[in-house]
């Protein structure tokens, strides 16, 4: 049939060789949107020229093709496999090639490297492989194949390289054959969903150099068949269920570099024979592992990398660990270390990461690291530690968090701190520092967080320390600061908690601290401050509030005159409000005789009207026992002080409130008596509500999909505080109906809005703080929660908006913790998320991370600047990720963004474009984390157009992702 078709097109293209002819099909069956093939001319004499065609010495024969990240989409061309049989190198990698592999690529006799990673291949390995004679480098990476890794690859015994990472394979084992590639280099099976244990035929792999079994199920013992493995320089073993000691052979290879078996269940000690070896990467972090590190392991001449955290190692650390490699970075936090730090840490002037929390570490710190000018992040932690921390230490340029907490550190904070320009976290709690802090704390323009409680400072707080805008915590609790509160306060923009209490501060509380919108924890109990309450707090949305013992008088704002916050304001005598116990002795006394006279007049009217009533009382008392008895099956569990009872909110679940409707239950607004608005959710766990008995299977799935979406909604939102996740106030619970009771969002969901017409008036400045504040919520979730969370559903439409725009991540329904045993994510046993915002991996794989909310959320970023939804009929076939590509490829950005946005933003708006479409990536690994996200969005909001990208004719420059992984422990 091939021959037939180049028959037929042979009068058209009479000037084009037979391969050409072959290599014109394959362009005709695949969809090109970059237009890669555009050279690909039927008028040349030969394809040799052609982009990506590379041809032999005689310059008539094709021998190579590399269309590799073309972004092709279609089945695999098939009829490549009919070219000459001189090709010997084909790399399709990174597109979007779909289908099973063809059998035929086997009748390639001297193809040598098969490079298909990167695509959605699906299905098995075909069988043919195995007749490859001459093939050195198969590469099938992040594909969807689906079989079992075959036994026939053994058969390729001129395999140099074989990679088939990444992809859903069905469960099984490591095929001993594997140990026939006796020529094998590179072994890469990671997360191929392997089980059972390590095969001992691989230690017959003697020019193996690199070893990758990570992110499987292997288990048992590491073989001391690996001893075999002669020029191996790197084997990665990481995150499997592997136990035993680590074998002492693992010292005869002398060649090995790089070790990794962390997040195992080894047990035992560090054999002092590994260590003899010139390792220069050690990862051993999350095992069982205890004894004391061996000391040879210091003489190691390139060490860059000691990460043993998460283990029972007890002892001294090696005393010349530093001295002779280049450290970089050093964790073993959660161990129990003890003694002193090893003096040359920093001897090479490398160290970057310093991590040893929750040891029994003790005696001062080396003076050698006040001179360590490469260290950017130092955790020291709960540990024993002593004396007066050097000074040079304080003021180290690149440190961006430094945190001593539970120490017994003394003396004074350095006026050397002036120099950590790029500190962000200070976080000494619970020390025994003591004096006042210096001035120069204040030209710290990255300090976010400065934690310092616990201590014995004194003095005023330096007038400097108004000077820092990037400010989100200041906790100075118990500690003897005096003085007055600075107006300048209000500078704290971004200042989310402020905790001053047990200090001697004295003066008034300045009204300016009713300007810090962000501001949701405040507690200046414990102090001297006399004066009024400002009315100005009344403005801020508290989580937390205490002001109590101090010296404050006068009448409580109104909305603070509440039972709710009663607490708040003890042991203030001259506090007068609506609250029971606040003022003096006449007032209650007063108070006593007006309700006296309300109760008399109460008693008298029931009198007058008893007769009137007695009928209607007798006709419907017994509808009102019902009604008490279904009030008393109500349980409620709050999560904030409240000001209404679950009475008051069943009593206003009418139709006449309902705000939206889905496939969980209604949404209701109620206005509450005091003022306030909240958003109810009633979800329903059954159409008819059964007993125990009920057998109907569709039912009880239904009600079970439900009953944990309120799970999970109440066991989130029940334990975070963030300003940008939305408040669940409480929940009430009966045993066929749930509330879930949140703060109200006047301005509906993200998706509403933007999709009104309404919408098109929102400005580029509202829609990026809309961005900003959903990318912050989601950071905290995946960074700053523990253990993690994964959100699942990050779409549009659960993104609520306040009434100044601001956004709040909204329904944790389907979300889920991420594992801190650092395993590889769970299947789930469906897909949750909605229809063009889910990952592509997420959908075939039913894996869970943080990577999937990154893709979703990108999306939302497309959804906010295109004003078109993920799927919509205007998109054709495409979803909007891909019709965003498409029209950027072929029309410009000009043809992307919203028409409604003002021109004037139009580069700000491409570098956000920019970010949604790395959000998007098809390949997990190449989206950056949420917090790189957040730091990109304020970077850009911060209007540094020198360090970001330029729009070009209407095109986008993709960013690329600079950020390394963060493998750091609980540190």
């Amino acid at each position: 049939m091939h021959l037939l078709f180049l028959l037929l097109i042979l009068p058209t293209v009479y000037s084009l060789n037979q391969e050409g002819f072959i290599l014109q099909q394959v362009k005709h069956s695949l969809d090109d949107p970059l237009s890669s093939l555009a050279s690909w001319n039927p008028q040349d004499d030969s394809p040799c020229r052609w982009s990506g065609v590379y041809c032999g010495g005689d310059f008539t024969s094709v021998t190579s093709i590399d269309l590799s990240g073309a972004k092709l989409s279609g089945p695999f061309p098939s009829v490549i496999c009919h070219l000459s049989r001189l090709l010997q190198t084909l790399d399709l990698s990174q597109n979007l090639l779909t289908g099973e592999l063809p059998h035929t690529l086997a009748d390639l006799p001297f193809l040598t490297s098969l490079d298909l990673t990167g695509n959605n291949f699906s299905g098995d390995i075909p069988a043919s492989f195995g007749r490859f004679e001459n093939l050195e480098v198969l590469s099938l990476v992040y594909n969807l194949l689906d079989g079992t890794i075959p036994p026939f690859l053994g058969n390729i015994t001129s395999l140099k390289m074989l990679n088939l990472s990444y992809n859903p394979f069905t469960p099984g084992r490591i095929p001993p054959e594997l140990g026939n590639l006796t020529s094998l280099e590179v072994l890469w099976l990671t997360e191929c969903r392997l089980l059972g244990e390590i095969p001992d035929s691989l230690g017959r792999l003697t020019e193996l150099v690199d070893l990758d079994l990570a992110l499987n199920d292997l288990v048992g013992p590491i073989p001391r068949s690996l001893r075999g493995l002669k020029s191996v320089v790197q084997i990665e073993l990481y995150n499997n269920s592997l136990t035993g000691a680590i074998p002492p052979e693992l010292g005869e290879l002398k060649s090995l570099r790089l070790f990794d078996a962390s997040m195992n269940q080894l047990t035992g000690s560090i054999p002092e024979e590994l260590c003899r070896v010139a390792l220069e990467s050690l990862n051993l972090y999350e095992n069982n592992l205890e004894g004391e590190v061996p000391e040879s392991l210091a003489s190691s001449p390139n060490l860059y990398e000691l990460r043993l955290f998460g283990n029972r190692f007890t002892g001294e650390l090696p005393r010349d660990l530093g001295r002779n490699s280049p450290l970089k970075w050093l964790d073993v936090s959660q161990n129990e270390f003890s003694g002193e730090l090893p003096p040359e840490l920093c001897g090479k002037g490398e160290l970057e990461e310093l991590l040893i929390i929750h040891n029994s570490f003790s005696g001062p710190l080396p003076e050698s690291l006040g001179d360590c000018r490469s260290l950017t992040r130092v955790r020291l932690a709960y540990n024993r530690f002593s004396g007066q921390v050097p000074a040079g230490f304080w003021g180290l340029p690149h440190v961006y968090l430094l945190e001593l907490v539970n120490n017994s550190f003394s003396g004074e904070v350095s006026k050397t701190i002036g120099g950590a320009s790029n500190l962000s976290q200070l976080i000494l709690t619970n020390n025994e520092f003591t004096g006042s802090l210096p001035e120069e704390i204040g030209s710290l323009d990255n300090l976010n967080q400065l934690s310092a409680g616990g201590n014995k400072f004194s003095g005023s707080l330096p007038d400097s320390l108004m000077n820092l805008d990037e400010l989100g915590t200041l906790d100075l609790h118990g500690n003897r600061f005096t003085g007055e509160l600075s107006p300048k306060i209000k500078s704290w923009k971004k200042l989310n908690q402020l905790n001053l209490a047990g200090n001697r501060f004295s003066g008034q509380i300045p009204v300016e601290i009713g300007n810090l919108s962000v501001l949701n924890y405040l507690d200046l109990s414990g102090n001297l401050f006399s004066g009024n309450i400002p009315v100005s707090l009344q403005s801020l949305k508290l989580n937390q509030l205490n002001l109590s013992y101090n010296r404050l008088t006068g009448e409580l704002p109104p909305s603070l005159a509440k039972e709710m916050y009663k607490n708040s304001f003890l042991g203030n005598p001259g506090l007068c409000g609506d609250i029971k116990g606040l003022c003096g002795s006449g007032d209650e006394a007063k108070n006593k005789g007006y309700v006296w006279v309300l109760r008399s007049i109460f008693v008298l009217a029931v009198m007058v009207f008893v007769a009137g009533l007695a009928w209607f009382y007798f006709k419907y008392k017994t509808f009102k026992k019902e009604r008490a008895v279904e009030r008393s099956k109500w349980t409620l569990m709050s999560f904030h002080k409240l000001g209404f009872s679950e009475h008051e909110i069943l009593e206003s679940l009418d139709e006449d409130n309902v705000i939206g409707a889905g496939a969980s239950g209604k949404v209701y607004k109620v206005v509450l008596t005091n003022g306030e608005t909240v958003a109810v959710k009633r979800l329903w766990t059954g159409g008819s509500v059964k007993e125990a008995g009920d057998t109907d299977p569709e039912k009880g799935e239904r009600r079970g999909v439900k009953d944990e979406a309120f799970e999970a909604e109440v066991e989130t939102l029940g334990k975070i505080r963030h300003k940008n996740i939305v408040k669940l106030w409480c929940c009430c619970t009966t045993r066929d109906c749930k509330l879930l009771v949140y703060e109200y969002m006047p301005n509906g969901s993200l998706g509403d809005l933007i999709h009104s017409s309404k919408g098109g008036t929102l400005g580029w400045q509202t829609r990026f703080k809309i961005i900003l504040d959903a990318a912050e919520g989601l950071s905290y979730l995946h960074h700053d929660c523990v253990p993690p969370i994964v959100h699942r559903d990050v779409k549009s439409n659960n993104i609520l908006i306040d009434g100044d725009y601001g956004a709040r991540v909204a329904d944790f329904g389907v979300a889920k913790v991420v594992d801190l045993t650092g395993k590889a994510p769970k299947s789930m046993s469906g897909i949750a998320g909605s229809c063009g915002y889910i990952a592509p991996e997420y959908a075939y794989t039913l894996r869970v991370n943080e990577k999937s909310d990154i893709y979703s959320f990108g999306v939302v970023i497309l959804e906010i600047v295109t004003r078109k939804r993920p799927v919509a009929p205007e998109l054709g076939e495409k979803d909007l990720v891909k019709w965003v590509c498409s029209t950027l490829d072929q029309k410009g950005v000009e043809h992307v963004i919203d028409p409604k946005l003002d021109s004037c933003f139009k580069e700000e708006i491409s570098k956000i474009l920019n970010i949604g479409l790395l959000c998007t990536s098809p390949l997990p690994i190449n989206r950056p984390s949420m917090r790189r996200v957040v730091k990109m969005l304020q970077e850009i909001g911060g209007g540094d157009d020198e360090s970001h990208n330029k729009t070009k004719d209407g095109k986008l420059t993709p960013y690329y992702n600079e950020e390394a992984s963060d493998q750091g422990s609980i540190a």
